[in-house]
Formats: C-alpha cells, structure tokens, sequence
C-alpha cells in the first residue's frame, strides 16, 4: 500500500487499538482495586487473592496459542471484535457472582477475550508501521496500559463510594467495551508484510513453530516476557493492598496512589521512550536493546529503595517506586518492536501468542500468586515472633511488605534476559530480511 494511503489509515487504526488497549488493563485490573473488599467479603488469604489474577491469567495464556494461530490466517479485525465483545461481557458478569469460585471461573472467561487482543493488536502495528518508526507506534499504543491503570486507580474507588458497592464498576465496565467492538468491525486492515515491503502473498514456513524455535533472539525476549510479568503483575495485584496494610490508607488514597506509580509514570515513559528508543535503534541496531535493558536495572534500583521505608514513609515509598516503575515502562518500545524485527509477518500472532503464552502462563500467573503464597508465610513468621497464636491484619501487613522483595528481583532478571537479547538481534534481524539464512 502506498505511503501517501497508508499513513492516514495507520493512525486512524492505532488510535483505535490505543482505546481498545485502555478497556483491556481498566477491565483486567478491577479486581486488584477492590482485593480488600473482596477479601473482607468472603475471608479470602493473600494465596486466595492472587488466584483472582492467576485464574485469568492462566486461561489468557492457554487461548492465545490457537488464538494467534487465527491471527495469521484469518481477518484480525474479527478477532478484535468477537474478543472486545466476549471480555466485556464477562466483566459485567462477574460482578453478580455470587461465591468466591463463581467470581474466578466468571474472572477465566474474562481471559479468553482478552487473549485474542495482543497478537491481533500487535499484527496489525506490525504491518502498519515501518521497523524505523515501529517504537514510536508501540509506544503510543502501549499507552492504553498506565491510562487503563490510571483511570481505574482514580475512578474505581469514588465509583465504590458511590454505589457502596465493589460490583458496580464491573457492571460499569461492560458498556464502552461492547460498544468499541462494533468499531474494530470497520477497521481497514493492511496487507501482511506491508510495511517491511515483504510480499502478501509470501507463503511462511511449513512448520511455523519449528521456525520460531531457531530464533535465538526470540527466546531471550520470551524469558524477560516472563520475568517482567511476574513483576507486574505483583505489583499490580499488591499495591492497594500494601498501602491499605501498611501505611494505613483508605482504598480510595491507597488506589490513587497506586494510579500514580504504575498509570502516571507510564504517561510520560511510553512515548518518551519510544522515541528515544528508535533514535538509538537509527544509530545501532542494538541500541534500543541496549537502553532497555539498563532502564530495566534502573527500575529493579527504585523499587528496592522503595522497599527500604518505614511504615510512616508513604511518600517516600511512592516516589521511589514511581521513578523504578518509570524506567519500567521503557520495556515495551524497546522489546515488542524487537519481536516485530526478528520475526516475519505471516508467523507475527503465533510468535506474539508465543511470548505472551509464556509472559502469562510463567509470569503473570506466578507473579499475584507467589508472592501471596510468601506473604502469607511470612506473615505467620511475624506471628511467631512476636508470640502470639493468631495472624493480625499487623502481621499480613509486614509479611506483604517483606513479599514484595520479589518485584526488584524480578526486574532486575529481566534486564539480563534483554542483555542476552541484544547479542543475538543484529543476525535475526538481517536473517528476517532474507539477507542471511537463519541460524539453526
């Protein structure tokens, strides 16, 4: 397709998924919003309370494998739509649950729409915008993560108030996801391969996935998908929470500055990100691996010293936690435009189902669940040690504290997986293009 069609229709698109990209993190973060309610409801432990994420994470993961396969085959604005309109659906539901098991199963579901999204979204960038300013585009698009963050963060609790009630903002939740379905019916899709100038009709290989598997670069962008999920989504999971036990807070302080560290940050390091990303990636072809990876250390060093305060240092704790979930944030525009680079149009949804299988299935639905596990242990330990027989809010409070270790260790994985990554990209890359055979 000609530049002068295409670009119109390229922003035209993106802002689209950008608005879908904002429904998917609003709906799939409620729950972490409102663990505490939900917790007081039904007596749940922290264990119980990561099994929220983890029941979805684990079907999103699983889904996506044949979900990608359709992706490459099929009209991936039907994918899109039929995802948008299943996902809301079972969020408005899930707020007439009326056991803690009805509310996972009703949570799973929410998962297999959910699936569908990323390897779709992600196809679609892939062939909208060239390798040159493909960050750019991810970075703008990956907005729709801290902006579904922030306005849940910020709105969900006055909307509790409101009602009086945990459930309305999942009945609330349905409505403009229904609606955006019907849009992503008109989408005008570009040819496959088109912004790499690669052929429509250029058949992929006879055995997709024994093709992915012989890219070495891949494999190292799969396991910082792992560990930075699980980072993720602990945080997510736990922050509420932490500030609630902690420091005291009510939920809808508590929620906001939550908002802060994982929404606000974003806001800025997204597109700045991704534009100093492709400005690195103009210079050397490792450049914006490079820049990844040492923000990502960067942001294991701010959440450490986050975890470092008193339980009178609330402000403290928020500051630093922001400026690590800030250097956070430059993950994607270096990362996801890597993937894009290594990998050819027509195996783009099962390589994006690939990664997010294993960035789902191995770390987000680790993440929420180990940590809840560890805080649950650590909060009988406290319990020992101060001699007495039953666990107090006081003892999950520091055992949640302590469990947030995780989170730094995590990140600081991640930005070795990225290291690794980048030795590898320069001949994946060249091999993408067919100027050398790929590596065995």
């Amino acid at each position: 397709m000609a530049a002068s069609t295409q670009a119109p229709n390229a922003w035209r698109v993106l802002a689209l998924l950008f608005a879908a990209n904002l429904l998917n993190f609003f709906d799939r973060t409620l729950p972490a919003v409102v663990a505490e309610p939900i917790r007081r409801e039904w007596g749940l432990n922290d264990f119980e309370l990561g099994l929220i994420s983890t029941s979805f994470v684990l079907v999103y993961a699983v889904a996506g494998l044949p979900l990608g396969r359709w992706v490459d085959h099929g009209s991936r604005r039907v994918v899109l739509a039929l995802g948008l309109a299943v996902w809301s659906l079972f969020t408005g539901l899930a707020g007439l649950a009326s056991t803690f098991v009805a509310f996972l199963w009703l949570r799973a579901m929410v998962g297999i729409g959910e699936a569908s999204y990323a390897p779709a979204a992600n196809s679609l960038v892939g062939d909208l915008f060239p390798s040159a300013r493909r960050a750019r585009a991810v970075g703008l698009f990956m907005l729709g993560l801290p902006m579904g963050l922030l306005i849940t963060y910020f709105a969900v609790g006055p909307i509790v108030t409101a009602f009086q009630s945990w459930r309305a903002p999942f009945y609330l939740a349905a409505i403009p996801g229904l609606l955006l379905a019907f849009a992503c019916l008109r989408i005008r899709e570009p040819a496959r391969g088109a912004a790499d100038a690669i052929a429509a009709d250029r058949a992929p290989p006879p055995r997709p996935f024994r093709a992915l598997m012989r890219i070495p670069t891949l494999w190292c962008l799969v396991g910082s998908g792992l560990s930075i999920n699980f980072a993720a989504y602990a945080a997510n999971a736990f922050l509420v929470p932490l500030f609630m036990r902690h420091f005291g807070l009510a939920l809808t302080p508590a929620a906001n500055l939550t908002g802060l560290i994982c929404g606000a940050t974003g806001l800025l390091a997204l597109p700045l990100g991704g534009w100093i990303a492709d400005k690195l990636h103009q210079r050397s072809e490792r450049g914006r691996l490079r820049f990844g990876a040492y923000c990502l250390a960067l942001a294991a060093v701010g959440t450490t010293l986050a975890l470092t305060v008193g339980a009178d240092s609330a402000f403290w704790f928020t500051l630093w936690f922001a400026l690590g979930w800030l250097c956070y944030f430059a993950y994607y525009p270096c990362v996801y435009p890597a993937l894009h680079d290594v990998v050819e149009p027509r195996l783009r949804g099962r390589a994006m189902a690939l990664y997010f299988a294993a960035m789902y299935l191995l770390g987000g639905a680790a993440g929420p669940l180990v940590v809840g596990g560890l805080s649950d242990h650590l909060a009988t330990q406290a319990m020992h040690a101060a001699g007495a027989t039953v666990v107090s809010e006081a003892h999950k409070a520091a055992g949640l504290f302590d469990a947030m270790a995780l989170v730094p260790v995590m990140l600081a994985i991640t930005a070795a997986f990225v290291l690794l990554a980048m030795r590898s990209f320069p001949a994946d890359a060249r091999a993408m293009r067919g100027a050398v055979s790929p590596q065995a």
